[in-house]
């Protein structure tokens, strides 16, 4: 061991380690962040089956999340617990499990978001309902982290998001702008009607466009059901400024330097493009419960990914972290969750619940840490603004 380096809490056995041997590895390792088994604080994790022990060290990630979905152990604040157990690098001391490794070697070596996969995360995750998500989102219907420097609700964050991507674009009158990814349209909607520009938005997800569409009135917005790599886009181009917020998370490592080059060909040679997207810290992210139950093959990018993938299409003018935000609304989104949740005509059975709410909360103290998952915003262009680019914060 190198002088300086921490030494492991614990190095998993090749034969498979005892109950008894679990339970006290687990407890040590929860115990170095704070975190009991069967404690009285919000964050103690209270164990109702001893095979979660066991579990967690043969699956880590997936071995968590599968387990909380069977009920074998609760939590009162999942987000209070996921975060201690980022600021204390807990993750650092397991050592991957088979799962893991697999799932990184899929992402590595298959194209896991070709066109014709593309469409597999919006009949899993974003085609639940519209219902669904009206009760969750809130009136803005929009899924991707709020503003949060000067909004008090969860729909102000979200208009104030909106309208700090239009400042960032210097959306003005008559331009032609693209949303790629546009969900249920909120953003364009607020461009169209604020800027007077004019508007398409692409998505994979036939239900977001029926929502959206009759919601648009007489604004000049075109929905397509299409994807980033569609001929068709071409054929519209250029388009002065180009948009995408929280879609970039989709497109998978083997395709990021496709994509900044379908960007580059749709964009005027003197437009902006806006990315918004979850980036990892330090290295891209796959997190195999994630990946399996809640968006099918996707992977948060990393800086390295970011930068390579621009290379020299791009002026990067500018770079805005604001992933803090991100817990604010997340947990905005439990509270709603909850509330739908308890509704006596909710569609979904308990194992859904409970791994919705993981879900929410996981990623709320996840982002909470500020030690892993970051929320970016960048502003890019073919040539550099000539005088130089404001900054809008």
């Amino acid at each position: 061991m190198r002088s300086g380096e921490r030494a492991p809490l614990f190095e998993l056995k090749t034969s498979r380690p005892s109950r008894f041997d679990s339970r006290r590895i687990v407890t040590d390792l929860l115990a170095s962040g704070g975190i009991a088994i069967d404690g009285g604080e919000p964050w103690d994790i209270r164990v109702h089956d001893e095979r979660f022990f066991d579990r967690l060290l043969r699956e880590e990630s997936l071995g968590l999340g599968e387990s909380y979905m069977d009920g074998w152990w609760d939590c009162p604040s999942i987000d209070q617990m996921i975060c201690r157990s980022f600021d204390a690098e807990l993750h650092t001391r397991l050592k991957l499990d088979w799962a893991t490794v697999l799932s990184e070697l899929r992402v590595r070596l298959l194209n896991l978001q070709s066109i014709r996969r593309a469409p597999r995360v919006a009949r899993t995750h974003y085609d639940l309902g519209n219902a669904f998500f009206e009760r969750m989102l809130g009136p803005t219907m929009t899924y991707s982290c709020g503003y949060w420097r000067k909004a008090r609700t969860l729909e102000e964050s979200q208009d104030d998001k909106h309208e700090l991507v239009c400042e960032k674009l210097d959306l003005d009158s008559g331009d032609r702008l693209l949303d790629i990814g546009c969900g249920w349209g909120r953003l364009l909607r607020h461009a169209t009607e604020g800027r007077g520009c004019r508007a398409i938005g692409i998505t994979l997800s036939q239900n977001q466009i029926d929502w959206a569409k009759p919601r648009s009135g007489a604004l000049s917005i075109d929905y397509w059901l299409a994807d980033y790599r569609d001929p068709r886009l071409v054929q519209s181009a250029p388009f002065d400024k180009i948009v995408s917020v929280g879609m970039f998370e989709h497109v998978g490592r083997r395709n990021y330097r496709r994509y900044m080059e379908c960007v580059h060909r749709l964009l005027a040679d003197d437009g902006l493009f806006l990315l918004h997207t979850i980036g990892n810290h330090p290295h891209a992210g796959v997190d195999v419960w994630t990946e399996r139950y809640i968006f099918p093959n996707s992977v948060t990018p990393s800086q390295r990914d970011l930068v390579s993938a621009i290379g020299e299409l791009f002026i990067i003018e500018d770079w805005h972290n604001f992933g803090a935000d991100y817990d604010r609304t997340l947990m905005a989104w439990h509270e709603n969750f909850e509330r739908h949740a308890a509704e006596p005509d909710f569609p979904y059975d308990e194992r859904f619940k409970r791994m919705w709410r993981l879900y929410l909360l996981m990623f709320a103290g996840t982002f909470r840490s500020r030690m892993r998952m970051q929320l970016w915003q960048l502003v890019l262009a073919k040539k550099g603004r000539r005088g130089g680019y404001r900054s809008v914060r």
